[in-house]
């Protein structure tokens, strides 16, 4: 079912655009797959659709530019790739768009930048004023001086950069395109019984249990990381539609409603700027893990983080730091700032909040993170 003009859902969209979908599953750029990529942008951004652009390909781009095999590996050498590439892949963008008299800016962001309260704040500010400014920002992450993502980091991979990207501008939609379909119940390259699944109101951990790994060779994400994105992207209220950017007229078609890929739906109105960063997790300096009896606290009660709830501590931090929650299965809760330094976390955990003054010799309050200061994902 389609929506008319006046009826489209969403004013701003993020759409990221993976290295598979970009090279048609081959060694360098796919021009016509590009070019039909912008032609449906500048149709939306005709309909004064509000765009931001998170594109992957600058390694496989300046590898097959400078002819290099794949068997040359190490950091250094990527991120020469990534800087002869990334030149290139721009270039590509600036002429496509310049056919339809549209503006873009080259956004290269780090975790390091916006793991800094300013320095997040700085990039949303930009990112914004480029909207404003009807510019479409094309955004990557800068390799050059930033390893995580080479390396595998969870924020290195340009599906959770997307949902950065995202969660910074308050998007109303989030749009993963790759080289598959969507979300299945299987494997469906092993299992022809795998079926499609439309609509995701909730990722659990039985959602993740569903996610497979990537084929590809140069990609670096596969559906865990694109679940990871959407994860948090529908906690900060934005829906996220995962699908196969090869369907004919894919973008346009989903922004008029039409049913393509996996969408899944927020779980959570749209947060305010200070709770955005607080759930993107970038500038945790450490974990705390907690048992059930906190997991239900938190979840269904609202409540604060107190000490009897703590199983473990993990990391340096300091009072005031920002930390993430995670259950004693290892799945993140949320992030919250901590009333208490690391070494006396680990003195008090699993202790009644009345005992924290006699064991320390002082108290910083029952709670070890004060709900006000908690954002649950």
């Amino acid at each position: 079912m389609k929506a008319k003009k006046d009826e489209i859902q969403y004013k701003r969209i993020v759409a990221k655009f993976g290295t598979s979908l970009l090279t048609s599953g081959s060694d360098h750029l796919d021009p016509g797959m590009m070019s039909e990529l912008v032609r449906q942008l500048a149709g939306l951004h005709s309909q004064d659709i509000e765009l931001s652009v998170v594109t992957s390909g600058a390694v496989a781009c300046g590898r097959y530019k400078l002819g290099l095999p794949k068997k040359i590996k190490g950091i250094p050498y990527k991120q020469v790739l990534s800087s002869v590439g990334q030149s290139y892949l721009m270039s590509i963008y600036e002429k496509l768009f310049d056919k339809y008299n549209i503006n873009i800016a080259q956004a290269l962001l780090t975790r390091a930048v916006l793991c800094d309260r300013a320095g997040y704040l700085n990039a949303r500010n930009t990112l914004l004023a480029l909207i404003e400014l009807n510019v479409i920002g094309i955004v990557n992450e800068n390799d050059v001086v930033a390893i995580e993502e080479i390396q595998g980091a969870r924020f290195g991979d340009n599906d959770n950069l997307s949902a950065m990207v995202a969660n910074l501008i308050d998007a109303d939609l989030l749009i993963i395109l790759s080289d598959i379909e969507g979300l299945y119940t299987a494997d469906p390259r092993s299992d022809p019984e795998a079926q499609l699944i439309k609509e995701v109101k909730r990722i659990d951990e039985k959602i993740f249990t569903l996610a497979g790994g990537s084929r590809s060779g140069l990609g670096t994400g596969g559906m865990l990381t694109k679940l990871q994105a959407a994860k948090m992207a529908t906690a900060c209220g934005i829906t996220v539609i995962i699908a196969k950017g090869t369907e004919k007229d894919v973008l346009t078609r989903l922004i008029s409603g039409e049913s393509i890929g996996t969408r899944f739906l927020p779980t959570a109105s749209k947060l305010e700027s200070r709770e955005r960063w607080m759930l993107a997790g970038l500038s945790a300096k450490g974990k705390l893990f907690v048992d059930a009896g906190a997991v239900e606290a938190l979840n269904k009660k609202g409540s604060s983080l107190l000490a009897a709830g703590i199983v473990n501590v993990e990391g340096e931090f300091e009072r005031g730091d920002m930390v993430d929650v995670f259950n004693i299965q290892g799945n993140r809760l949320g992030s919250g700032i901590t009333n208490y330094q690391a070494s006396d976390v680990k003195t008090i955990k699993g202790l009644h909040s009345r005992k924290i003054a006699g064991i320390l010799g002082f108290d910083y309050g029952a709670e070890v993170i004060h709900r006000n200061n908690l954002v649950m994902v």
